[in-house]
C-alpha cells in the first residue's frame, strides 16, 4: 500500500495575529507565544494520526513552501516563537514525525534564504585561498538536490531548532526557489515552489529594466530573475515587520483591502493621524496629511493587485498567465538544463502564495500532455467577512510520487460547513490513483481528530475575522 513519503504545506504565517497558527489570548488580539495555539495543537494531532497510518516505519519529509515565518508583518521575535511551538509538536522527543525538513522561503520570508545563502558563501570564502579566483554569489540552487549534502542549511530556523538538546545535530535544509523530487528512473517527477513568481509584482526590478532597455536580453533562468530582483523582495517583504509603525499602518491596510469605502476613510484617518504625529519642520499638517494619504494610497494600490485580494476564482487570469510564463520558461530551462534536455514523462507542481487551495490537470507548453498542479492555500484570516475561496491545504505524497491534497478547511459563515476532505487533479473520467483511494478511506471527517479539527479551526476564523474589525474599527 502506498504511504506518505512527504508532506507539503505553506503560508502558515507564523507571528502574524491572524494566523490561525498563532495563540491569541482570550477575548482579545495579543497573542500569547509561550503555548501553541489550539488550531496548532489540533492540526498536528491529525497529521499524527495520518503519518500513524503508513505501514513502513520510514518517516516523511516536511516541505515549507514559504510564507512559513512572517516577516513583512510581524517582528523576528514573534515569529520564532510561533515557529518553535509548531516544532515541539512535530518533533517531540522519541515521537518525531519527520526524518528531514526542506525549507523553500517565500517573499515574506526570502530574508531566511538570504541570511543562508550568505552564511553558505563565507563558508566557500573560507575555503578559498588567498589570490584564488573566486565565484560570483549565487542566488539559487539546483532543483533536483533532495539528497545533495551541499544544500545549505536555513541557518535561522536550524539554529532554533537545535537549542534543543536531543536536536542538537538536526538540520533544517534550504532551497530557492525551487525543489524538485525525482523518481529512480528519472521519469517522474514533482516540483515545490512558494509562487511569488506567478505574479508580475515580485519581478519588478526585471520589469523595469525592460522598460528602460527594451532591447537587452530577457533573464531566461531562475538565477538571473533572483539575481536581478532578491533586492527588491527582501526590502519590501522580509522588512516590514521590523519597520514600528509604518509596518502596523500598512498591516492594517492589508486587512482592510476587500472593502473599497472602508478603505478610503481608513487611509484618511491613517493620513491625518501620521501628520499629527511626525510634524516636518516647514510643512503644516494638511500637506503632511496628503503626502502620507498619496503614500497609503500607493501601498494599497500595490496589495490590492495581489491574487489572494482577487476571490472570483481560484487562479486569476492574470496570475494563470504568470504561472505559465514562469513553468514554461524558468522553471522549463532549470529542468533542462539539470536533466540534459529529458523531460521527465509525468510531472505535478506545487505552490502555494495565493491563500486559495485548488487542484486542477494543465497543459504546459513542452511539458507532459497533463501536469498535475496543486495549491496549498494558506492559514491566515485576511477579511471580516468570510472568503469561500481561501482555505488551507496540505499536499501529500507517496513514494511513488503520486500526489493528494488533503483540504483542512476553506472560510464559511457556518461552522458546520467546515469539514476535512481529500482531494486530486485529475481530468474527467480519469481514474483516482491508488494514493488518493488509500488516503480517502483512511480520513474520518466525522471522527476525531478530524471532526475535532474542523470545530476548533471554524471558531478560530471566526474570531480572527472580528478581531480585524476592532482593529479597523480603532483606527478609523
Amino acid at each position: 500500500m502506498p504511504d506518505i513519503s512527504y508532506i507539503c504545506m505553506s503560508d502558515m504565517h507564523l507571528g502574524e495575529e491572524d494566523s490561525l497558527f498563532i495563540n491569541l489570548k482570550t477575548a482579545s488580539f495579543d497573542t500569547d507565544l509561550t503555548i501553541p495555539s489550539p488550531t496548532t495543537t489540533a492540526f498536528v494531532d491529525c497529521l499524527r494520526d495520518i503519518i500513524e497510518k503508513n505501514e513502513k516505519p520510514i518517516k516523511p519529509v516536511l516541505i515549507l513552501c514559504g510564507y512559513i515565518l512572517e516577516l513583512a508583518l510581524a517582528t523576528t521575535d514573534k515569529a520564532i516563537m510561533a515557529f518553535e511551538r509548531f516544532f515541539e509538536l512535530i518533533m517531540p522527543k522519541g515521537k518525531e514525525l519527520f526524518n528531514r525538513i526542506i525549507y523553500v522561503p517565500g517573499n515574506h520570508d526570502h530574508h531566511l534564504w538570504e541570511i543562508a545563502r550568505e552564511t553558505q558563501y563565507i563558508n566557500y570564502l573560507k575555503s578559498k585561498k588567498i589570490k584564488e579566483e573566486l565565484n560570483k554569489p549565487w542566488h539559487a540552487t539546483n532543483l533536483f538536490v533532495e539528497k545533495d549534502p551541499r544544500l545549505p542549511n536555513e541557518v535561522l530556523l536550524t539554529s532554533v531548532v537545535q537549542r534543543h538538546t536531543y536536536l542538537k545535530s538536526f538540520e533544517i535544509k534550504t532551497a530557492y526557489p525551487n525543489f524538485g523530487v525525482i523518481n529512480k528512473d528519472f521519469s517522474k517527477a514533482i516540483v515545490f515552489n512558494h509562487g511569488h513568481f506567478t505574479e508580475p509584482l515580485y519581478q519588478l526590478m526585471t520589469n523595469v529594466m525592460n522598460l528602460i532597455f527594451p532591447d537587452r536580453e530577457k533573464p531566461k533562468t531562475v538565477w538571473d530573475i533572483e539575481t536581478e530582483n532578491y533586492a527588491w523582495i527582501d526590502f519590501f517583504w522580509s522588512t516590514l515587520g521590523r519597520s514600528g509603525k509604518v509596518g502596523e499602518n500598512i498591516e492594517v491596510i492589508y486587512e482592510n483591502l476587500g472593502d473599497k469605502k472602508q478603505l478610503k476613510k481608513l487611509l484618511r484617518s491613517l493620513a491625518k493621524g501620521l501628520a499629527k504625529e511626525y510634524d516636518l519642520p516647514g510643512w503644516g499638517d494638511w500637506m503632511e496629511e496628503k503626502i502620507a494619504a498619496f503614500a497609503f494610497k500607493k501601498a494599497a494600490d500595490i496589495f490590492g493587485k495581489r491574487e489572494r485580494s482577487i476571490v472570483e476564482d481560484p487562479l486569476s487570469k492574470s496570475t494563470e498567465k504568470g504561472l505559465w510564463t514562469y513553468v514554461t520558461g524558468p522553471l522549463y530551462n532549470q529542468i533542462m538544463l539539470e536533466r540534459k534536455e529529458k523531460m521527465p514523462a509525468d510531472m505535478t507542481i506545487v505552490f502555494g502564495h495565493t491563500h486559495k487551495p485548488f487542484q486542477q490537470d494543465m497543459n504546459f507548453k513542452d511539458y507532459p500532455k497533463w501536469v498535475n498542479v496543486y495549491n496549498t492555500g494558506g492559514w491566515v484570516v485576511e477579511s471580516v467577512e468570510s472568503v469561500s475561496i481561501h482555505g488551507g491545504a496540505v499536499v501529500l505524497v507517496d513514494e511513488n510520487l503520486d500526489a493528494a491534497t488533503l483540504r483542512m478547511y476553506n472560510e464559511t459563515e457556518k461552522p458546520e460547513d467546515y469539514q476535512v476532505y481529500i482531494e486530486e487533479a485529475v481530468r474527467a473520467g480519469q481514474e483516482k490513483n491508488p494514493f488518493y483511494k488509500r488516503l480517502n478511506s483512511l480520513i474520518k471527517p466525522t471522527k476525531k481528530p478530524w471532526k475535532t479539527f474542523s470545530e476548533i479551526v471554524a471558531r478560530a476564523v471566526y474570531v480572527r475575522s472580528q478581531n480585524i474589525r476592532a482593529k479597523i474599527n480603532e483606527k478609523l
